[in-house]
């Protein structure tokens, strides 16, 4: 039987407004089980989010000890004591935190992992220091629940249970509990700022309240421990669908001894090494960074979801973000789960990436398309459209089919779906992978031309060629306007250097009539400063995606303009550090710290992505350079616990803002792309050969292109008005057609009927010989309907 206990409601409601954590992570970890459905982070010397029952959840804000003798001082764990934090094993996902008075008086020793079964967080403590001083410590568990991912409207109790008195919050009907292998001898809920246990030990040492709940708030949980018994003793902190399902979780989890439980918990991790490569040899670091890359792409997968991998268990500058941004980084991002499970395909491990890919299959829209990201249940968060992340699920699928792997599952619906997407919205896409503008990407367009290459191959060892064909062609057609769309001829970044690419061509993807020329438009870059400059001129802007039209096999590395282009991205977003070169993403990039170490909020400055100095080093492998600096620079990155950031600061240090050059800033740490990145760039030292080339589009583009057609294509979202001589012009619609046209000025007329696909398109080619002078005139007449449509259209030859 459960009751309440204490002093009645705490005063204050509902506390000050909640804001979340830092991002920049010292370790992440889960227990390689599936039954245990909890992750937990560590920052600064104690855990922060916690995540339940779904890898997507965040729960909990931080859960830290406070210290006080009761008469001379408090400190509060991550703000006062010195931090140190290690792996316990080398495979395993388990941290022993070591955190110090600063005047060497006392010293407490975490250490934290999951239950390996049960969805509750252990976390053994010991402290340490001469006896006479630790006899007269107070120490308190502070614990700020943020429930269904929210700090505001919790419930927080204080409720005994069994004969033992635990702290408890719900919300929603989610519930955490708090307890100990030893008994609170004090116990109490309160709002933040104003009745929290931390407000109370400030103000003069001790703790003076004792509220029996706080509910409807930004609340936190307070609790004294009994040390009497001794020193050393292990707090949980366990979920539950129900407040009998926690608290039965809870005191199940502490019954075991916590020696125990970390040695299945270790044993659990040591499992998943069973088919790993042994690329250690090809690192700089003995293999640290390559093991604990293994893990963390590992723990990264859901549990009830199988196959969803999320971006990353951390809120980019949570510490300036409340409640309305709920997703942060914990989402799926095809994207970024692709590069996530590919990475694991690298050093070995594919039954990841087939439950991935199951997963993304039942995740696809109708139509064919992906959200941007969405929850790990499918339900989209941000609702942009882009292109690439339509196209890595079918490199996805045909990676593993080139592995050989075993899949019972028919993924060849989803492989059509997503290709009849492709050439239905593009070339042009919203979105680019940076998510923030739209037209012709040549990272995109490199995705896209290679995943189009890849679904034909499917297509056709299906038996059908006419299909097979027709998408090989629109590859061919994307191919052949690749420097067309994205590469400026009037470069003024790099003296002497007028030919290069360019991050993105802008156009209006609503646009019949979009912007092709790379020399003309303006880019508006968002996260500007205020008063700043934020709209450019699209041909000085530039980023590395290009690189991935060598990474696939579309363009060679000695191409004089892939060559200039890496001059260009050299001299204008290059920054050495003393781990070695990292790039920024594009110049004039506002997604970062501030200039004065600050966190971003909505503005600010972009630093240097680590992710991309593993694709520039793959660049350098296949232009047949040393790869080692890149291996190097990558591992230098990491922090002491093996963790890649997304961004690392760019510019001298500042202390005073804890910014370091080549070290994290607070956007998201660990970033799996990253470390998918750097496990790939190790597998392709290892293998000479860049691990993502696909032999299939390298044959189509860099040999001697015969089966390349010459095509122009004219569709209802792009209205060409002129074609090349020589060239066949394709015209698509998405419903079938009778085209009434004519090469003459209607002094003659022919009516073709359109030929249907099986991807939601139909289409009539005409071929455009070379001594044509006359414009093509042509109109519709839809079948379905029986209606012409009203209006003439007109391309000229030239």
């Amino acid at each position: 039987m459960v009751k309440i206990i204490g002093q009645g409601q705490a005063f204050g409601s509902p506390g000050i407004e909640p804001r979340w954590t830092h991002a920049n992570k010292d370790g992440v970890g889960t227990a390689y089980s599936t039954s245990s459905h909890v992750w937990f982070t560590i920052w600064n010397g104690i855990v922060t989010e916690l995540y339940h029952p779904t890898v997507d959840r965040p729960q909990i804000r931080d859960l830290q000890y406070l210290i006080s003798d009761g008469k001379s001082f408090f400190h509060e764990e991550k703000r006062h004591l010195k931090s140190k934090v290690e792996h316990l094993w080398t495979y395993g996902l388990g941290y022993r935190i070591t955190n110090s008075d600063p005047d060497g008086r006392y010293t407490i020793v975490k250490e934290v992992i999951a239950d390996p079964h049960f969805s509750c967080i252990l976390q053994h403590t010991k402290l340490t220091g001469e006896r006479d001083f630790l006899s007269q410590l107070h120490l308190y568990a502070l614990c700020a629940p943020h429930l269904e991912v929210g700090g505001r409207g919790n419930n927080g109790y204080v409720i005994e249970v069994a004969g033992h008195q635990i702290l408890t919050a719900e919300k929603e009907g989610s519930w955490v509990v708090l307890g100990a292998t030893v008994p609170f001898s004090h116990l109490s809920c309160g709002y933040v700022g104003e009745s929290d246990g931390w407000t109370d030990l400030v103000d003069n040492f001790q703790m003076d309240w004792e509220f029996g709940q706080a509910v409807d708030g930004n609340i936190s949980l307070t609790g004294e421990l009994n040390l009497d018994g001794g020193d050393e003793f292990t707090l949980g902190l366990a979920f539950g669908s129900n407040l009998h399902n926690a608290i039965s979780t809870l005191f199940q989890s502490l019954n075991i001894p916590f020696e125990q439980q970390k040695q299945q918990y270790n044993e659990q991790w040591k499992r998943s090494r069973r088919n790993i490569r042994p690329l250690e040899d090809v690192s700089d670091d003995e293999g640290k960074l390559y093991h604990s890359s293994i893990s963390l792409l590992l723990a990264h997968e859901d549990k009830a979801y199988p196959g969803a991998l999320i971006a990353s268990l951390a809120i980019p500058w949570g510490e300036a973000k409340d409640d309305e941004d709920q997703g942060g980084y914990h989402l799926v991002w095809t994207r970024d789960m692709v590069s996530s499970v590919t990475g694991l395909i690298a050093a070995g491990e594919t039954e990841t990436a087939v439950r991935s890919l199951i997963y993304l299959a039942t995740s696809q829209q109708q139509d064919g398309g992906f959200p941007q990201n969405f929850w790990v249940d499918g339900k989209p968060y941000w609702t942009g459209i882009q292109l690439d992340e339509v196209a890595f699920p079918i490199l996805l699928a045909w990676l593993l089919h080139q592995q050989n792997t075993c899949l019972n599952f028919d993924i060849y619906p989803m492989i059509l779906r997503a290709a009849g997407y492709l050439i239905r919205h593009g070339p042009a896409t919203q979105q680019e992978r940076w998510e923030e503008n739209s037209g012709y990407s040549p990272s995109t367009l490199a995705s896209n031309i290679a995943a189009l290459i890849c679904a034909a191959q499917f297509i056709r060892e299906r038996g059908d060629e006419t299909t097979a064909e027709f998408i090989e062609e629109y590859a061919d057609f994307l191919e052949s306007h690749i420097e067309a769309w994205t590469v400026t001829t009037e470069g003024t970044l790099v003296s002497g250097i007028k030919r290069h690419y360019i991050r993105i061509t802008p156009t209006d993807i609503n646009s019949p009539q979009p912007n092709e020329n790379p020399n003309q438009g303006t880019i508006f870059i968002s996260s500007q400063s205020p008063g700043e400059l934020a709209e450019f001129p699209a041909k000085e802007i530039v980023d590395g995606g290009f690189l991935q039209l060598v990474r696939y096999g579309i363009r060679k590395p000695d191409d004089p303009i892939i060559v200039d282009s890496v001059k260009v991205i050299d001299a204008v977003l290059k920054v050495d550090t003393l781990a070695g070169p990292c790039w920024h993403r594009y110049n004039h990039d506002g997604y970062g710290q501030q200039e004065d170490g600050s966190p971003y909020t909505g503005y600010g400055k972009g630093r240097a992505w680590p992710l991309l100095t593993g694709e520039r080093g793959h660049y350098e492998l296949a232009a047949g350079g040393d790869v080692k600096t890149y291996i190097k620079a990558m591992e230098g990155f990491a922090s002491n616990t093996c963790l890649l950031a997304e961004q690392v600061w760019d510019e001298a240090n500042q202390p005073e803002s804890h910014m370091y050059l080549g070290k994290p800033t607070g956007s998201a740490m660990p970033l799996m792309w990253a470390h998918a990145e750097y496990i790939k760039l190790l597998r392709s030292n290892h293998d000479d050969r860049v691990f993502d080339l696909i032999p299939e589009v390298a044959n189509r583009y860099l040999g001697e292109r015969q089966k390349c057609k010459s095509l122009e294509i004219w569709k209802f979202n792009r209205q060409i008005d002129k074609v090349k001589k020589g060239y066949t012009l394709r015209i698509h619609a998405l419903a079938s057609f009778q085209l009434h046209w004519s090469q003459d000025n209607w002094q003659t007329v022919k009516d073709t009927p359109s030929t249907a696909t099986k991807l939601g398109v139909s289409f009539v080619d005409i071929s455009v010989s070379d001594s044509q002078e006359q414009p093509i005139s042509f109109t519709f007449f839809w079948i379905e309907s029986s209606k012409w449509e009203q209006c003439n259209y007109t391309v000229v030859v030239e």
